[in-house]
């Protein structure tokens, strides 16, 4: 089965536009060629997808559109209306601020913990190293969510200086 992927992949790779030609066994194995065999069909491949750098590129004889308009919205791309857009923009607003809530609970929570643990020493922290590493665990997740809610502000700061006035 490998081999006749293998074979087909190679066959298509090379022989672009030549003919391929499957061949079936009596036991049931499959071969494809590009030379034709005694009893070989051939296969009628579709031919692959290419983009012409024509199609990238406007023609100088076809009257183009202005230099101020970028190149996305040629017509290719779909628009989408601004009703449309403003409701995707609140959707994802109110989805940064439940992430923001969330997330300062979380802070508030992880310095809370962070207190009571610098406040006191577990009895199997006999050894000192082992009472600094747990409260530096605990002080990393405060850290973390403090990175964590500076990132959401920036992103609703974002988000409401491209919402349209």
């Amino acid at each position: 089965m490998k081999t006749m992927i293998f074979g087909l992949l190679l066959a298509c790779s090379l022989a672009q536009a030549q003919t391929i030609y499957k061949y079936v066994d009596p036991s049931g194995h499959v071969t494809f060629s590009n030379t034709p065999m005694k009893g070989g069909v051939p296969v009628k491949l579709s031919p692959l997808s290419t983009y012409s750098s024509e199609e990238a590129k406007p023609s100088s004889s076809a009257p183009s559109t202005t230099p101020s308009t970028p190149p996305f919205s040629s017509g290719r791309y779909p628009n989408v209306d601004n009703a449309t857009q403003q409701q995707r923009d609140n959707g994802r607003r109110k989805i940064l601020e439940q992430e923001l809530a969330n997330e300062q609970k979380a802070l508030t929570e992880a310095q809370k913990a962070l207190e009571e643990g610098r406040a006191t020493r577990l009895g199997n922290e006999r050894n000192y190293q082992k009472y600094l590493d747990r409260v530096q665990q605990l002080q990393d997740q405060v850290t973390e969510h403090q990175k964590n809610v500076e990132a959401l502000r920036r992103e609703l700061g974002q988000s409401a200086s491209n919402a349209p006035k």
